[in-house]
């Protein structure tokens, strides 16, 4: 390398042409065609000639020269096919020198120019062949396809955030006659994918350019888009979309469900225990279909006999058949204001596993010798054929509590195990729910239940005593099962039943959580040394998985193993938490819904604490906690009662925003 040298080198993503000035431990300081000097090792070189320029010439002439050369190594660079090049030596799967490749390109009469285009050439179009000092390798078939794809796909997504930017801003909010065309839908999807997934969709970059080029930051207008293009409905479920749960079920699940309808329309019940002849009944919602517990009482001389009746869904489905893997997958039921998705088929759920009114069904029946004081004296679990005689919603149960001996009794029984599980350390916390229905109209509606009317608090208290039982009966047999536990709580606001609503309130948020697995420990929230829940198989896999660990103490089929229940216990802990997590929005979609259309009503709500910025309350109609913002001159204690307006209400964006 000497003064002089024509030389040249990348600089940002460019060849430049320049003449050596000086050099000096393999630095060289250089002057380039854009009449810049610059430093830089002589490792930085993309190519060097032989060709000397006289340095003596003046600066101006110097560079108008190297102008002259690189305007001539460009224009020899449109000479180079590439693709045809490759095409030839692809299957050499070697390196080769930039003077063969010349060679290639041009004649044996090649030149320093000509060497330079080639270098030029396969520097912007590195599709075909690795390029590394002055020699190249052509890449493999495979490899040049994904380049091309990669390439057209780029291209193809700068003309979708073109397309898209300009429609979503001119013409995708006015009426349409037509169909959309290929490329709208494409953006409408992308679009759709972002708004669900966020930065987890696989076209979230996409999505979001489109978006910024159309100059859309404001959810709601996406969300309207989407609607007016059949891409999401009105009050959309977003949850069942981005947990990807399935509203309906596969034909072949369907199929199989028919199939098991048709195979047990005649039961052969065999050595069931015959309890047609008890006076059997089932205490559900008004609107329940699928009725999988009921309860019987009979008075013994000096005691109860109490039965808590479950329908044996594993009479009919058994371990591993398509429609236990696809309740498996489903892991519960899901009850919603304007929607139920069933476990399984509801045909089964409504049908064949339901206990309906004056038709046998196979059952688990736990039966209870009860004192008056609601002790246990002794109990039984047997499979059991059973008729269910009455089938009653909470609102008849609530009108007999006064004259029906039946209910009388089961309520008094209720209580006094209640009261026994409060003096064992019971946290009990009553908490009304809250309902939300859509009518016919379309019309949002909520009501206020109370949880201790007789027939919920008879029904609550009889169920938690059957789960306890079977986990005594499950513990006793020494059979692993999805066994709940919880710790003792931070901290106690009240004892017995004896808290106000406030307090209620604030102790659910000093619970321990409770804990599943397949060993029984203490629940202290209940107050009670072990506890399953296996009443309901037909909505609960966790409790189906208990039930058939009953069945298999009973001689009705094989236990799953510990290793099996532990397993479970992982399998259905997400599925579980997406159900309960889907439950609750949609619930509360519902209810931010209803108050949209009570802009500027007033409300009752009891403050829970202050904050730094305000305060946060409760509105108790709603059971829905909010923000107050302070204002000057507010002092509020916690559990105040204070009336506030509503300000706003979005179901949409999930907002409550009231003053004092």
């Amino acid at each position: 390398m000497e003064t002089g040298n024509i030389v040249e080198f990348i600089d940002h993503e460019k060849i430049l042409c320049a003449v050596v000035q000086e050099v000096k431990n393999q630095r060289l300081r250089l002057l380039t065609e854009t009449n810049r000097e610059v430093n830089l090792s002589v490792n930085r070189l993309s190519h060097k000639s032989d060709r000397i320029l006289d340095t003596l010439m003046s600066r101006n002439r110097m560079v108008d020269v190297l102008k002259d050369i690189a305007h001539r190594r460009r224009e020899l660079t449109r000479q180079v096919n590439i693709r045809e090049i490759w095409e030839i030596l692809n299957s050499e799967q070697e390196w080769i020198d930039l003077p063969t490749m010349t060679v290639f390109c041009f004649s044996n009469a090649a030149t320093c120019d000509h060497e330079s285009a080639v270098v030029r050439a396969f520097f912007q179009n590195r599709t075909y062949f690795k390029f590394d000092r002055n020699q190249f390798f052509p890449v493999s078939e495979d490899q040049v396809e994904r380049f091309l794809a990669a390439e057209r796909e780029e291209v193809r997504r700068n003309q979708l955030i073109e397309f898209g930017g300009n429609w979503l801003k001119n013409g995708a909010k006015a009426a349409r006659t037509t169909p959309l065309t290929d490329d709208e839908t494409e953006i409408l999807e992308t679009l759709r994918s972002v708004y669900l997934f966020g930065n987890d969709s696989p076209k979230a970059g996409l999505g979001k350019a489109i978006l910024m080029r159309a100059g859309i930051t404001d959810s709601d207008k996406l969300i309207d888009i989407l609607e007016k293009h059949d891409f999401f409905r009105k009050n959309e479920n977003f949850d069942l979309l981005r947990y990807q749960i399935p509203v309906a079920f596969p034909p072949q699940i369907e199929s199989h469900a028919e199939n098991l309808i048709d195979r047990f329309h005649v039961l052969d019940f065999g050595n069931r225990k015959d309890l047609t002849s008890l006076s059997v009944m089932t205490i559900d919602g008004q609107s329940t279909l699928d009725y999988d517990d009921a309860i019987s009482i009979e008075m013994c001389n000096d005691h109860f006999r109490v039965g808590v009746h479950i329908i044996d869904v594993g009479q009919y489905i058994q371990k591993g058949e398509p429609v236990d893997i696809e309740a498996l997958t489903r892991c519960s039921s899901i009850y919603m204001p304007d929607q139920k998705i069933p476990m399984i088929p509801s045909r089964l759920s409504e049908g064949l596993c339901s206990l309906k009114a004056g038709e046998n069904r196979p059952a688990i029946s736990i039966m209870m010798d009860l004192s008056r004081n609601a002790d246990i004296l002794r109990y039984e679990i047997v499979p059991s054929v059973i008729r269910v005689k009455h089938q009653l919603s909470y609102y008849d149960v609530n009108q007999m509590a006064d004259t029906d001996e039946n209910i009388m009794s089961l309520y008094d029984l209720a209580g006094k195990f209640r009261q026994r599980r409060n003096e064992n350390g019971a946290i009990h916390i009553s908490l009304p729910d809250i309902s939300v229905w859509i009518s016919e109209s379309g019309e949002v509606v909520i009501n206020r239940i109370n949880r201790e009317s007789p027939g919920r608090m008879l029904v609550a208290e009889m169920m938690i005593l059957a789960n306890w039982t079977m986990a005594q009966f499950l513990s006793e047999h020494r059979i692993p099962a999805i066994y709940r536990s919880q710790p003792n709580p931070r901290d106690r606001l009240y004892r017995g039943n004896e808290g106000s609503l406030f307090q209620n309130y604030m102790q659910r948020k000093l619970l321990s959580r409770f804990i599943i697995r397949s060993d029984p420990e203490k629940h202290s929230g209940l107050g009670l040394n072990a506890y399953v829940t296996a009443t309901s198989p037909i909505r609960k896999y966790y409790d189906l998985i208990t039930q058939r660990q009953i069945r298999s103490v009973l001689g009705l089929e094989a236990p799953y193993s510990k290793a099996e229940i532990d397993r479970l216990i992982q399998v259905l802990q997400e599925p579980m938490s997406r159900v309960s997590k889907t439950q609750y929005h949609r619930n509360r979609y519902w209810i931010l819904k209803y108050l949209e259309s009570r802009i500027g009503q007033k409300e009752e709500a009891i403050v829970l604490g202050k904050k730094r910025d305000g305060y946060q309350i409760l509105m108790p109609d709603f059971m829905l906690e909010c923000d107050l913002p302070s204002t000057s001159g507010m002092d509020l204690r916690p559990e105040n009662t204070i009336q506030v307006t509503i300000q706003h209400a979005s179901a949409r964006k999930d907002i409550l925003s009231v003053f004092l």
